[in-house]
């Protein structure tokens, strides 16, 4: 069966306010037994207009990448997390 990932690039504002996302979707992503596999503030960008901190995150399948970002515990946290930034987002199927 093939995984889901979740691919962020999140450019945050507030730091201090960002902890607490961080605490919540850390939460979620372990309710979802999701992975994280890179979180990188300082990627090394070579082509396209997003930036900011990259995160992979694996789940066991698309299925649960949907679950998990449809769950009402990651839409506490990306309710913080959209005052306090701004993110590009995607939920992808691995091979």
């Amino acid at each position: 069966m093939a995984k889901g990932y979740l691919i962020a690039n999140i450019r945050v504002h507030d730091a201090e306010a960002f902890e607490e996302f961080k605490r919540l979707s850390g939460a979620a992503i372990a309710d979802y037994g999701g992975k994280i596999l890179a979180r990188d503030p300082d990627a090394d960008y070579r082509e396209g207009g997003a930036r900011g901190l990259v995160t992979l995150i694996e789940f066991e399948s698309p299925e649960v990448a949907q679950a998990f970002y449809d769950s009402t515990a990651y839409s506490a946290a990306r309710r913080v997390r959209e005052k306090i930034s701004q993110t590009d987002l995607v939920l992808v199927t691995g091979l």
